[in-house]
C-alpha cells in the first residue's frame, strides 16, 4: 500500500480479510453435492444448508488464518503482487485477526454439531480435520502450505471431501440411523467420488494461479509452495492438467451411462481456454490477479452447470 493510497475503513478491512472472492471455492462443492443428491433422490435441504454454511465459515476462517500467519512469519511483504493482506498492511491488529479466525472456526464447529448428529463419526472426523488443516495450512509447527502440500490440501478438502461430505450428510439423513459410527451403505457412491474430482481440480487451479504469481516473493520469504518447487513451466503444466481433468470427467460420466445433460460444464470451456492462455504466458500480478478471479468465476460457472447437468434426469 502506497503512502498516497486511500486507507480503507475498518469494515472494509474486515471484508478484505474475509476475501469474499474466494467463497465460490466453498460453495461450488456444495452445489455439486446437492445436484448429485437430487439425481439420486436423497435431497435433504437442512443438511445441505448446514453444509454450505459450514463450508463458507471454514473458508473464511482459513482466509483469516492465512492473513495472520503469513504476516507474522514474514511471508507477506510490500513486494507481494497479490491482493492486500490486512495484517501485513497494518489495516487490522494481528491479535484481532487471530481472534476472528478462532471465532469463525468455533462457529463452524457449532454448525457442524448438527451435521455430526446426522452424519455421525465420519462427519465429526472430517469436520475437525477441516478446521485443524485450515489453521495448519499456514500456522503451527509444520505449515504444510510452506512445504509444497497446499495443493493437495485444497484438492482433498475443498474438492473430494467437500462434495462427498455434502452428499453424505443428505443421504445419511434419509438412509441411515442417527449418529452412524461408519459410512452407511449408499451414502457415498463411486459416482459421487468421481464427480468430486472436477471441483477438486478447479479449486486447486485457483491456488496454482495464486502461487505462480507469488513464486519470486515466496521464494525470497522461504515459503516453498509447490509452485516454488516446480517453477513456472511445471506449474503451468499442473494448471492445464487440472483443467483437463475437470473436462474429462463429465465426458467419462456420459460415456458410462449418464445423461447428455452431464456435458453442460463443457459450455464453460471457452473461459477455461482464455484463462489458461494467460496463466501459461504471464508471470506478473497485473495479468495473474485477473486470471485468479476468472479461475474462481470458472469454478462457480462450472459448478452450477455440473450440478444442473447431474440433477437434470430427476428434474425432467
Amino acid at each position: 500500500m502506497t503512502a498516497t493510497a486511500e486507507i480503507p475503513s475498518r469494515r472494509r478491512a474486515w471484508l478484505m480479510a474475509a476475501r469474499p472472492q474466494t467463497l465460490p471455492a466453498a460453495a461450488a462443492p456444495v452445489m455439486v453435492g446437492v445436484g448429485l443428491a437430487v439425481r439420486d433422490g436423497v435431497l435433504a435441504p437442512l443438511p445441505a444448508l448446514a453444509a454450505l454454511v459450514g463450508a463458507l465459515l471454514i473458508q473464511i476462517g482459513t482466509n483469516f488464518a492465512n492473513d495472520y500467519y503469513d504476516a507474522i512469519k514474514g511471508a507477506d511483504t510490500d513486494e507481494r503482487e497479490g491482493f492486500t493482506r490486512v495484517t501485513q498492511a497494518g489495516l487490522l491488529p494481528p491479535d484481532a485477526v487471530r481472534r476472528a479466525m478462532l471465532v469463525t472456526f468455533t462457529v463452524a464447529i457449532l454448525v457442524g454439531t448438527y451435521l455430526v448428529s446426522v452424519g455421525g463419526v465420519p462427519i465429526l472426523v472430517i469436520g475437525l480435520a477441516s478446521v485443524l488443516c485450515g489453521i495448519a495450512y499456514t500456522g503451527g509447527p509444520y505449515p504444510f502450505g510452506y512445504y509444497g502440500l497446499g495443493d493437495l490440501f485444497v484438492f482433498v478438502f475443498f474438492g473430494v471431501i467437500a462434495v462427498t461430505g455434502t452428499y453424505y450428510v443428505q443421504a445419511a439423513a434419509l438412509l441411515a440411523e442417527p449418529f452412524p459410527t461408519w459410512v452407511p451403505p449408499g451414502t457415498v457412491t463411486e459416482t459421487v467420488v468421481l464427480a468430486s474430482l472436477p471441483i477438486a481440480a478447479l479449486s486447486t487451479a485457483i491456488l496454482v494461479v495464486n502461487n505462480v504469481r507469488d513464486i519470486e516473493t515466496d521464494r525470497t520469504a522461504g515459503k516453498r509452495t509447490l509452485a516454488v518447487i516446480l517453477g513456472y513451466r511445471l506449474s503451468r503444466v499442473e494448471y492445464v492438467s487440472l483443467l483437463t481433468l475437470a473436462y474429462v470427467v463429465p465426458a467419462w460420466l456420459f460415456a458410462t451411462g449418464e445423461s447428455l445433460a452431464v456435458l453442460l460444464p463443457l459450455a464453460s470451456l471457452p473461459l477455461a481456454v482464455v484463462v489458461a492462455r494467460t496463466v501459461c504466458t504471464r508471470t506478473d500480478g497485473e495479468a495473474l490477479n485477473p486470471a485468479l478471479e476468472r479461475t474462481g468465476k470458472l469454478l462457480a460457472l462450472y459448478a452450477v452447470l455440473f450440478a444442473v447437468g447431474l440433477a437434470w434426469p430427476a428434474l425432467g
